[in-house]
């Protein structure tokens, strides 16, 4: 709670001072749904402050072209660098360069493998990914045994991201973590491979494992475009989604619509705005010199149902 009341002080004191400010911001990838909604975040709370311009790149999945971006910012003169790394394993050589210049960065929505030493003009704004595949997980695994399947057996495939993002392989984990769990264990996980976040690439995954001729129960997806694009497979299958669990992770609005068709059994809010607007604040603290906490945490909520007519205008 400390840490979120810190970020919306941030947020004020932001919207209170005018002075000429640059960031250059770069984002892994254009085309993906919930980067677009943490990057209009970003553009739109920047353009809102007097005085602070941002400058946002495409990375397009290029570790080696968003290493040249930020260098680029560096010699540009920018106050403020934020990244949203395409590889998660490769940010020390991110933290090195700005370091070196003494211009401050933060790394939004994933976990950079350098976390725990950023230096002190270093931050990270991002939601707790053990979170977030645990919250969607025990859902699935609390679906199931109401569906009477906690006595006789489960079984189901996991799609999961591209395998260089940490998020990927914490989310993985946490369906491995409940799994293991005495109420959960009655779940067997067939295979799992990765979709790379892609719903086309999951939708042709899910379509090879259906006509594997396996019997399933439950689908779950590291992210909801690889949850829609199982569905999408399921569906073309004619697979009735009223005879398995499938689970996502971001709250995005096409989940929220497969949600409201009885389609999609939960997912998990992550504000995508939020992280964008939050990044921009710690920039411009950083840059100013103030103290910002090494991680700054925006919390995931579940979503079901039940709740999801509170989702509905976000992400």
């Amino acid at each position: 709670m400390k840490k979120i009341l810190i970020a919306t002080a941030l947020s004020t004191l932001m919207g209170t001072t005018a002075m000429a400010e640059t960031i250059g911001a770069t984002i892994a990838r254009f085309d993906d749904n919930f980067l677009t909604v943490m990057r209009n975040g970003m553009v739109e709370h920047a353009e809102s402050i007097d005085g602070v311009t941002i400058q946002v790149e495409d990375a397009a999945d290029d570790v080696a072209k968003q290493l040249d971006q930020i260098n680029n910012f560096i010699a540009s003169g920018v106050d403020a660098i934020i990244v949203n790394p395409v590889d998660t394993s490769a940010t020390q050589a991110m933290s090195d360069a700005a370091e070196a210049a003494g211009v401050p960065l933060v790394y939004i929505n994933r976990q950079p493998v350098n976390l725990d030493s950023l230096p002190d003009n270093q931050a990270m704004v991002a939601s707790n990914e053990v979170e977030s595949g645990t919250l969607s997980a025990f859902e699935a695994c609390k679906l199931l045994r109401a569906a009477g399947l906690g006595g006789v057996g489960a079984k189901g495939y996991i799609i999961m991201g591209q395998l260089s993002n940490q998020a990927a392989i914490q989310r993985t984990k946490d369906v491995d973590d409940v799994v293991g769990m005495d109420m959960c264990n009655f779940i067997t996980i067939i295979d799992r491979q990765t979709s790379e976040w892609s719903r086309d690439k999951a939708q042709d995954l899910m379509t090879n494992w259906i006509s594997s001729g396996e019997d399933f129960d439950v689908v779950f997806a590291n992210n909801d475009e690889s949850a829609i694009g199982a569905i999408q497979a399921m569906k073309a299958s004619g697979i009735s989604m009223e005879d398995v669990v499938v689970v996502g992770v971001d709250a995005t609005q096409d989940a929220l619509v497969a949600m409201q068709a009885g389609e999609l059994d939960a997912t998990v809010f992550q504000d995508a705005f939020g992280q964008g607007s939050g990044s921009v604040d710690a920039a411009l603290a950083l840059s100013r010199g103030e103290d910002v906490p090494r991680k700054v945490w925006i919390p995931f909520k579940l979503v079901t149902p039940a709740n999801m007519s509170d989702f509905l205008s976000k992400n």
